[in-house]
């Protein structure tokens, strides 16, 4: 038995703690600890590693079993340690050298150890140690406290061998993984090496603290490790503290050292402070470094520093960090402080500044801060953006602040003028500002300080006219740079002036209301009780509300009208006769009795302030306001709100003598008394009318919410009491009565359904559960009185058509969170209860009437949802009828009794007989599309099922519940297919109904939806089929793959088919082809290709997914024109995979590749466009099928191809490779031109080419050709794209090929040609847009190119047909939407230009150019477009001109 050293093994060795508990069976003695240390140290001296010595020592303090508690976790600790220095004595013995020397060597080897346990990468770098490596330092630096405690280690050697060495620890932590600011903090806190010391002895410590508290800062522990983010808080606060500490306290004689010490940690705090005002004031910064700065801001603490440092100390650093953030960075001038001052009040300012100032205030009290504030501003540049902040915060956080901010501005203030100094005055103006920008709530107003400081002859600027005259030439020279209302206050409140003196002061105001002027701005707007808190005023009408309301409420409180009305009347006529009587005469219904408002427009009446035709006027609207709306003066005070409150009590004490016809009575009168507050009275019967309820802005005003809330309130009530005494089968049809009151009123009801709506929608999970009873039986019976009353349309449109009133509301019981689905388990339990109950004496078809369908399937998919019991458990059947109407009494019994929980409740349903009787009838029984709906609107990190649960629920519902379950019971009976059918089309509806779904409510869509789950599942079924097909040995089993293929066709047909033409068909092909996708590029890629064996020879199918290319991917193609990156690299995985079932895999591949080459150019020319990333892929695919090094024969011609275009430019010697023209065309079109950017490319690729003289070469240019017009067309439809310069590669491209008439068959790609393979790769938007890019791209040539095109054979008739088509694309407004930058591009320009052009082509064309058939077919295409070029046609109709042979043809 050995003590291993390795590092490597010691994990899988008995440690020493386990070697002497092992030891120890009996309780020992002390003699036994003795021989044990003896036995110990003989055999440390066969295995000695001092390292893992100390590994071991931490733990031997739980050796023993305790027995006399502390005593003996002292003996076994002390054995350690006395184990450790003997050992280490011993060996430093042998070695000869001192021991202290050996200890600190034994204690870097194993700091090493410990930091060097854990591999991460660079970008996972951790700012702190693990908890794991936490542990094991903090029992190393217990051992070493122990070393220490007997003397035979030295710290400040430790820290010195590291130095020398230059491999301490702490840099090399730093510079790779770990921080060395923990370890610090460690020997710190042991007391092994003060931070204080390190300090003193290491003269750069400057150059790496600062950097490593920034990092710590930024640095995020991972979740979970609540631990490590306490020790980050920890580390940050002591190091801080320490800092503090340090460098603040106040020393009467302090040696150099200390003072040396004391500037050191002054520079680290103050470049800690401007890193975090660096952050604050940058945006980007903010938004990626605020937390780390918010972290910072922690240390300001009162509480947290003190431990560290003293009460003066830290006062002192307060209030230096507070003199630095004032005077850092002085940039701003006093001329855009005046401009900027309103953006930076407290509200505006960034919450991490205020924090800041708000923690250095705390220690300060307000005249001490003030004090200070006028220091730094007289000695200092200061940020005067900090300033302002500064006071802001102050006088928000001290509402005692104000008093001594006036003080201090009549100290700025007396010194301005007593020594005439302008910096004094631009403080005191710019305070005060800032002061009344918080609002009258926190300081002054403006004005009222402006009149205050300046308004009477006692002023500050009244003493002499020298000082009249400093005040003026300081307000107008701030006149430039002043926001108007500034402008205004001085203006409308000037400043006392001497008569004498009056013209001074009125070349103020001149020049104040030329700046207004200029500004827009009218002081006749402003208005009498204007606060000048914002950055302009407030529109004027607005204003002058305000000022009404303020008049009035001055007016109620003295009984006079007040003086800044009465001095408006007569000083600011314009003002009070157009903004300020007509928002106080405001026609409105005049209550009985007069209120303030009434009373103040008489006293104005009778001062004369009001012109009599304006009050008559007034007094006629009021009379007419009143006769049109006989209700709008009715508020919570009036008469018939307590009428009804009155009557619905006397209907609460009715119901217990259960008199029916004082009941009806009593009804009759609330219906009187509601037909008064609703006064859209029922003028005949309701009957199949549309309630459209709108389900995101409740159309309820005040009155009637309270009169909906109170019969709701007095229903609830009342079914609380009833139900306390009877059940719902023994009650009377009180509640019924009750319900059929509501609906002789349409207004009435639609008030109701909003409010109920809203309850049931957001506010679900607040309601108590007497609400919860009274609203569920409301809604039973609301569903019940409702079977022929009205239909409710909800807007938005979330049901396709008008439903019945029970049906809408139950669509506001959303499921998914889990306070969602626990309240609507137990709204929904209480209303089936209630239902079952209550129908139970009644015929079998007015039972249903009292079962809401939704409310019983949303109980079948929550109940087992939240109850697993619930879903393998049996149903007992019911017994006699007496039997079974006991049952119903005790189920509602159950559902009422408040010791149950929603638990017991809904498990008690669940197990009921009338419950599952309900289950067996069609229209309660939910179905597996259902399911599938709900289940996806579920929110995972909201759900009340973990990950685990969710999946085994879900495989539960599906194989277990859905899948056996009959097709006519909304199951798939037995059908695999179908359960990835129904799977399928509930993914790809969720994803395409998102949009509306977000529009009802934000939890259903978004990609927290259990969306993932679903889609997992499927991925299940899928493989599962995959591998029972591959095991089978029966035929048919490639169902899988044309399953799939037909459904998505399917799909993609509906969405794009006739039914849905023009561009809203395109729009719904393209997000159905995209939603697919996305499926698919998550099932397995085999599935897309099939496996048939023929002749005993298994080869592989690919006709199924070409056709699903050419038909869906291909209409929706992107404007690339080319399958996404991912779609191709699955496609061709699945080929790849599926080889491997053949025999001969290479020759089935490229059997595979040629089909596709042939009938699927769209994944052809895919392919050669992603194959530079393809490759790599593929190529390791096949090795690890076991293909080898080499791709197949056909793959390895596109990495061929590949190569050649690649080093065309430099090696144009090289021949093309034996392929397809369409092959080299595309490799030819990815490299030179698809970016349109290198012409020299292009040049070299015409330079290869000779299309003269090889066919071959012809061929490829153009296809060449074609791939750039599409290109040209795409950058015409979106500019904003890819594809710059594609329209000078086609003109290269058309000027080589011009010669023959082959060219434009590209703009004929609808005919059977050479450039069939393009119509299938092509969508028909661009297809139809070809005419477009034929003009578009020959009005952009040279004349002379023009002239070629001209004269080369077929021209004209093509030309002729693009017109047509042009035409009717810009007459049915189809054309691309050009660049507004230029004017030639534009839609008319083009048709302008495409016309000349054509006319110029048709005289200029010899007769023989078209033959009398195609004559005569262009004329009538042309006769009803444009028939002036019908008529140019018509020159060439000439029989005599016509060569035989054209007319021959």
């Amino acid at each position: 038995m050995s003590l291993s050293g390795s590092r490597e093994t010691v994990s899988t060795k008995r440690t020493l703690s386990n070697i002497l508990a092992g030891r120890v069976v009996k309780r020992p003695k002390q003699e036994d600890g003795r021989r044990l240390q003896e036995a110990s140290i003989q055999l440390l001296e066969q295995q000695q590693n001092i390292c893992s010595l100390l590994t071991e020592v931490g733990n031997l303090c739980n050796v023993f079993p305790c027995q006399d508690g502390e005593q003996k976790q002292i003996q076994s600790k002390g054995l350690a340690g006395s184990l450790l220095v003997s050992e280490l004595r011993r060996q430093a013995f042998q070695l000869g050298v001192p021991v202290t020397v050996l200890a600190v060597k034994m204690v870097l080897e194993r700091l090493m150890e410990i930091t060097g346990t854990e591999e991460v990468k660079e970008e996972e770098r951790r700012g702190l140690f693990s908890p794991s490596q936490r542990v094991q330092l903090c029992v190393l630096l217990e051992s070493v406290k122990d070393l220490l405690s007997e003397g035979v280690f030295c710290p400040k050697l430790l820290w010195q061998e590291y130095k020398k060495d230059q491999v301490c620890i702490f840099v090399v932590l730093y510079l790779q993984k770990h921080p060395q600011l923990e370890i610090i903090y460690y020997l710190h806190f042991y007391n092994i090496l003060t931070f204080r010391y390190i300090l003193e002895s290491d003269e750069g410590v400057r150059s790496w603290l600062v950097s490593q508290l920034m990092d710590l800062c930024s640095w995020r522990p991972p979740g979970g490790e609540d631990e490590t983010r306490q020790v980050q808080q920890r580390v940050l606060l002591t190091v801080a503290g320490l800092l503090v500490g340090a460098g603040f306290e106040l020393s009467s004689d302090p040696a150099a050292g200390d003072q040396r010490i004391s500037l050191l940690c002054c520079s680290v705090l103050d470049d800690m402070l401007f890193w975090f005002l660096d952050i604050v004031e940058n945006s980007l910064a903010l938004q990626r470094d605020g937390a780390a700065a918010k972290l910072w801001i922690q240390i300001f603490d009162a509480s947290l520093c003190g431990a560290s440092a003293s009460e003066e100390a830290l006062r002192c650093f307060f209030k230096h960090s507070l003199t630095q953030t004032l005077t850092y960075k002085p940039r701003l001038a006093v001329s855009e402080a005046v401009a900027l001052q309103n953006e930076w009040t407290f509200a505006k300012v960034c919450t991490l500044v205020t924090s800041l100032f708000r923690k250095l205030s705390v220690v300060l009290g307000v005249e001490q801060l003030l004090s200070h504030l006028q220091q730094v501003l007289e000695t200092h540049e200061v940020n005067w953006k900090h300033v302002l902040c500064f006071l802001s915060t102050l006088l928000v956080h001290n509402p005692c602040a104000e008093p001594s901010l006036r003080e201090l501005l009549s100290r700025l203030l007396s010194s301005a003028f007593e020594s005439y100094e302008l910096e004094n005055l631009i403080t005191a103006f710019l305070l005060a500002r800032q002061g009344a920008l918080e609002g009258p709530g926190v300081f002054l107003s403006y004005s009222e300080w402006f009149k205050m400081s300046f308004g009477g002859s006692t002023g500050y600027h009244a003493t002499s006219k020298k000082s009249l005259v400093f005040l003026l030439k300081f307000l107008s020279e701030l006149v430039p740079f002043e926001p108007p209302q500034y402008l205004k206050v001085h203006i409308l409140h000037p400043p006392y002036v001497p008569a004498k003196h009056r013209s001074l002061l009125m070349e103020y105001v001149s020049l104040a209301k030329t700046r207004l002027a200029d500004l827009k701005e009218s002081v006749e707007d402003m208005g009498l009780y204007e606060a000048v808190s914002a950055a302009g005023g407030a529109a004027a009408e607005c204003q002058a509300v305000q000022d009404v309301e303020k008049a009035a409420s001055l007016f109620e409180s003295t009984g006079k009208i007040p003086a800044t009305v009465m001095e408006a009347s007569i000083f600011r006529r314009p003002y009070f006769l157009t903004r300020f009587l007509p928002a106080l005469l405001t026609p409105r219904v005049l209550p009985v009795k007069a209120d303030t408002q009434m009373s103040f427009i008489e006293a104005l009446k009778k001062a004369d302030k009001i012109p009599s035709a304006q009050y008559a006027s007034y007094m006629e609207a009021c009379q007419k306001q009143r006769q049109r709306d006989s209700t709008t003066c009715l508020d919570s005070s009036d008469e018939p709100l307590d009428v009804l409150r009155s009557q619905l009590e006397e209907f609460t004490a009715l119901l217990v003598e259960e008199n029916d016809g004082e009941i009806s009575a009593r009804l009759s009168r609330i219906s009187h008394t509601l037909s008064d507050i609703f006064p859209d009275g029922p003028d005949e019967l309701i009957g199949q009318s549309v309630i459209r309820l709108h389900i995101n802005t409740p159309l309820l005003s005040g009155l009637h919410l309270k009169v909906i809330n109170l019969m709701l309130t007095n229903f609830c009530q009342c079914m609380l009491n009833v139900s306390r005494c009877k059940t719902p089968n023994k009650q009377t049809r009180w509640a019924s009565r009750f319900v059929g009151v509501l609906f002789g009123n349409t207004q009435l009801l639609t008030s109701l359904l909003h409010r109920l709506w809203d309850l049931f929608h957001n506010q679900g999970p607040s309601l108590s559960a007497a609400h919860l009873l009274g609203l569920a039986t409301f809604l039973v019976h609301l569903h019940a009185s409702t079977s022929d009353g009205p239909l409710v349309q909800l807007v938005s449109p979330i049901l396709a058509t008008p439903v019945s009133v029970g049906e809408a509301l139950c669509s506001a019981l959303v499921c998914s969170t889990q306070d969602d689905m626990i309240f609507c388990v137990r709204l929904c339990a209480l209303a089936v209860c209630y239902g079952l109950c209550r129908g139970d004496s009644l015929p079998q078809q007015q039972q249903q009437d009292y079962i809401i369908t939704s409310l019983c399937k949303k109980l079948q998919y929550l109940i087992p949802r939240l109850l697993p019991e619930a879903r393998g458990a049996s149903i007992p059947t019911g017994g006699p009828v007496d039997d079974h109407q006991e049952n119903r009494a005790s189920l509602w019994s159950s559902a009422t009794d408040h010791r149950n929980t929603w638990r017991k409740t809904a498990w008690h349903l669940w197990r009921h007989p009338s419950f599952h009787q309900l289950g067996l009838m069609s229209q309660y029984q939910l179905s597996l599309s259902e399911w599938l709906t709900n289940e996806l609107r579920v929110q995972r990190r909201d759900d009340v099922l973990s990950d685990p649960e969710r999946q085994e629920y879900q495989r539960w519902a599906c194989l277990e519940l859905f899948l056996p379950r009959p097709e006519e019971q909304g199951g798939c009976g037995g059908d695999m297919k179908s359960l990835c059918s129904r799977l399928l089309t509930a993914i790809m509806d969720q994803q395409l109904s998102n949009q509306v779904l977000e529009t009802f409510d934000k939890r259903l869509s978004g990609p927290g939806t259990c969306l993932p789950d679903i889609l997992s599942r499927l991925q299940e079924l899928v493989y599962e089929m995959e591998l029972t097909h591959l095991s089978s040995s029966r035929p048919g089993g490639a169902d899988v793959h044309d399953f799939f293929f037909a459904l998505v066709s399917e799909r993609c047909s509906s969405a794009g088919g006739p039914g849905s033409a023009g561009l809203s068909g395109e729009l719904s092909l393209q997000n159905t082809v995209n939603t697919w996708n996305r499926v698919l590029l998550t099932l397995p890629p085999t599935l897309l290709i099939e496996v048939k064996t023929e002749g005993g020879r298994t080869t592989l199918d690919c006709n199924t997914m070409i056709e699903h290319i050419n038909q869906q991917q291909r209409k929706a193609c992107p404007p690339d024109g080319v399958l996404s990156h991912r779609l191709t690299t699955h496609i061709l995985k699945g080929v790849l995979c599926v080889s491997v079932r053949c025999e001969r895999w290479s020759e089935e591949v490229n059997k595979a590749w040629s089909q596709i080459s042939l009938r699927c150019p769209l994944l052809l020319v895919s392919t050669v466009h992603w194959w530079e990333r393809l490759s790599p892929v593929l190529l390791s695919l096949w090795g690890r099928l076991g293909g080898g090094g080499c791709l197949p024969e056909q793959l390895q011609l596109l990495a061929d191809c590949h190569d050649w275009s690649c080093s065309l430019e430099t090696r144009p010697s090289m021949q093309p490779p034996a392929a397809a023209a369409l092959v080299l065309a595309a490799s030819l079109h990815r490299v030179c031109g698809a970016q349109g950017s290198d012409r020299r490319a292009v040049s070299a690729a015409l330079n290869v080419m000779r299309p003269e003289s090889r066919k071959q070469d012809r061929e490829v240019l153009l296809f060449l050709f074609f791939l750039c017009v599409k290109d040209f067309l795409s950058e015409l439809l979106y500019p904003q794209e890819r594809h710059r310069g594609a329209g000078s590669l086609c003109s290269d491209l058309l000027s080589v090929l011009v010669d023959a008439a082959d060219w434009l068959l590209v703009f004929k790609s609808n005919e059977p040609g050479v450039l069939h393979p393009f119509t299938m790769m092509t969508s028909e938007e661009f297809t139809r847009l070809m005419p477009w890019a034929f003009y578009s791209l020959l009005l952009q040539q040279s004349p002379e190119l023009q002239h070629k095109a001209a004269c080369c054979p077929g021209f004209l008739h093509t030309a002729v047909l693009c017109f047509v088509s042009l035409q009717q694309l810009f007459l049915g407004g189809d054309t691309p939407t050009s660049d507004p930058s230029d004017p030639q591009m534009q839609p008319l320009q083009i048709v302008s230009q495409a016309r000349r052009l054509l006319l110029a082509a048709i005289s200029e064309a010899p007769p023989a150019a078209l033959s009398t058939n195609q004559l005569r077919l262009l004329q009538a295409r042309c006769a009803d477009v444009d028939p002036d070029v019908a008529a140019a046609l018509s020159v060439l109709s000439d029989p005599h001109s016509l060569s035989p042979e054209m007319d021959f043809l």
